[in-house]
């Protein structure tokens, strides 16, 4: 039991203050920083900060005048809060709680001087502490990292902060594991210290266990035969009903987004059809699993809570799969991702830069391959200046230039795109010139990063110049890891939406995940930048999406089909789902629209 009190008369032994400052200053000026000279998360931060374009010198936050207060998790920590609230009366503590983005919800404090100084810097309901508005705090980087966090004093990132100390817990539900908000504890720096973040973790977990107690009995039921499951096997198992789906830590891993929807809609009919089955299943990666589903029946006499499914990989295909083995996350400034194949890539192209070997990265168009190089000299040389060069517009004068940007003063990257486009001329003076700026530097060279297409590396007219590039990382298509687009649309909005108001719902984000990208991640942002055109506040819906993302394919469809299925998507827009009068405006039978919404895979709600 925490003491409320013992938290405002704590004196701890304070790290070094003045240190700390003058590290944060130097990095704001793209000094080198030490990894020693601040913890790990808050530099961490720091380099998230600095890519939202955080400002360091005010505070310049989004305002969102309707909070939704009327939510499970308001409900069900009212009491534990409001019984906090009245301990911390005239103590010099703010209880702070947001939504999932780091919108206040609620704060009471027990002071009236910290009170108003948290006025000042907008702590106050109706804004957005997220970190990518404000920086390194102890709301917006608990949500960013997913776990308790604390920063006080010069460790915030916006100097207007460096007086307080937050400890801020992110609040998962108990059953499907989403993050559904935070707490924070804010006081002064000098009263800052261990207690405060044992006082937040506390009142985190009272939160989560009410929320458990709140939670409907067939989401319990369901839960629990989750869990009996995940403890008789290592292997992947699924819980889902209608509105929920568990994965356990190997489904995460070992699956696909693509075989995770195969496997659910095979569960969902086999329960459909009331019958405890067994199958073998081949995934779209071409594996095959041995999946075993079984019925969890409600509290009630006929009810069903769900299905849970076992799954096991046979044929000795794990390697398919992505491997037993997790691949550690790695930060790299600008750049978003965590699917297996996508952190390979981040850690080989860091791998090479370390060893100062020049490297080719070979991927289809818009998969990223430029940002990737670019992300992993920033980790390497934050302050280092880094040169593009785009092969595909090499014209008369390409030597010259080419000379210009490889020999020029304190260049420590070059990045040269697409050098499958070069002619056997062009791509011999590159090759020449690159065993010239090895000859003539040689360890100070500059470190040296090409792109090309997938299989290209074989072309004869490349082999001079491939001989320099000792080692190729093949950068993944974004169809083989979808999951990313988790964290991509997020980081793709909060750019075409600077105020930050932009999101996308789960529903719409299912669509984005389904498509097939042949553009990649740059055709991703175009269709973003398409929707916030004409949506540029508030939550994207499927409907706001172009129309050939509304659908699930099932086939590529000819012009004529193309644009019969554009016209029913805008016709159930106008009718707001209601297929009956979609049909009516269309001036078909409802018998035809239905036939065409299953032909075209249309997504709609249900009228």
């Amino acid at each position: 039991m925490v003491d409320i009190a013992d938290i405002s008369r704590q004196r701890p032994v304070q790290p070094d203050d003045v240190r700390l400052a003058h590290t944060r200053l130097r990095f704001l000026a793209h000094d080198a920083i030490e990894p020693d000279e601040v913890r790990e998360a808050i530099l961490a931060s720091w380099w998230r900060s600095r890519e939202f374009e955080v400002p360091a010198d005010r505070i310049d936050l989004p305002y969102t005048q309707d909070r939704d207060l009327d939510t499970p998790f308001i409900h069900s920590g009212e009491p534990i809060l409001e019984r906090l609230g009245d301990q911390l009366a005239g103590q010099p503590i703010s209880l702070i709680v947001t939504d999932p983005t780091g919108l206040v919800l609620t704060q009471r404090t027990g002071d009236t001087d910290l009170h108003r100084h948290l006025e000042s810097v907008e702590l106050v309901p109706g804004f957005s502490y997220g970190e990518r508005f404000v920086g390194t705090n102890g709301i917006g980087t608990a949500l960013e990292d997913g776990g308790p966090t604390h920063v006080f004093g010069h460790e915030h990132y916006a100097e207007n902060l460096e007086n307080l100390a937050c400890a801020g817990v992110p609040i998962h539900h108990p059953i499907s594991g989403k993050t559904i908000g935070a707490v924070d504890l804010t006081c002064w720096r000098k009263d800052a210290g261990g207690l405060l973040v044992a006082l937040a973790r506390s009142t985190a977990e009272q939160v989560r266990q009410a929320l458990l107690t709140h939670s409907n009995v067939r989401e319990l039921v369901l839960f629990q035969a989750y869990l009996q499951a995940c403890r008789r096997t290592t292997g992947i198992v699924l819980a889902f009903n209608d509105d929920i789906v568990m994965m356990n830590d190997s489904g995460r891993k070992l699956l696909q987004p693509a075989d995770q929807s195969i496997l659910l809609s095979h569960a969902s009919q086999e329960l459909a059809d009331n019958r405890r089955a067994t199958a073998v299943l081949e995934l779209s990666t071409g594996s095959k699993v041995r999946m075993h589903c079984r019925q969890v029946p409600g509290s009630r006499e006929g009810d069903v809570a769900g299905g849970v499914l076992s799954v096991k990989l046979i044929d000795n295909d794990e390697e398919s799969l992505g491997g037993s083995v997790p691949i550690l996350p790695m930060y790299l400034p600008g750049v978003v991702g965590s699917a297996p194949q996508w952190l390979r890539c981040e850690h080989e192209v860091d791998a090479a830069y370390a060893r100062g070997e020049w490297i080719a990265l070979a991927g289809e168009p818009g998969t990223g391959r430029c940002t990737l190089a670019r992300g992993v000299h920033l980790r390497r040389h934050p302050a280092g200046r880094l040169r593009s060069l785009d092969a595909a517009q090499a014209g008369g004068d390409w030597e010259s230039v080419l000379r210009g940007e490889l020999f020029a003063d304190h260049v420590d990257t070059v990045v040269i795109r697409d050098i499958d486009r070069l002619d056997e001329r062009k791509a011999a003076s590159l090759a020449a010139l690159l065993g010239e700026l090895r000859r003539h530097d040689g360890d100070h060279a500059p470190w040296v990063a090409i792109t090309l297409a997938p299989d290209a590396e074989t072309n004869p007219e490349l082999a001079e110049l491939m001989a320099f590039v000792p080692h190729t990382v093949s950068v993944p298509p974004l169809r083989r890891h979808a999951e990313d687009l988790n964290e991509l649309v997020p980081l793709f909005l909060s750019r075409l939406a600077r105020d930050g108001t932009l999101r996308c719902s789960p529903a719409a984000l299912h669509l984005l995940m389904r498509a097939t990208w042949p553009g990649n991640v740059a055709q991703l942002y175009r269709v973003l930048k398409q929707v916030a055109k004409h949506r540029r506040s508030g939550t994207i819906q499927p409907k706001d999406l172009p129309a050939e993302y509304q659908t699930i394919a099932r086939r590529a469809l000819n012009r004529f089909e193309a644009m019969e299925r554009d016209a029913i998507v805008r016709c159930l827009a106008d009718a707001e789902g209601n297929k009956a009068r979609a049909a009516k405006l269309l001036g078909i039978s409802r018998a035809t629209i239905y036939r065409k919404i299953h032909e075209y895979g249309i997504v709609t709600a249900d009228h």
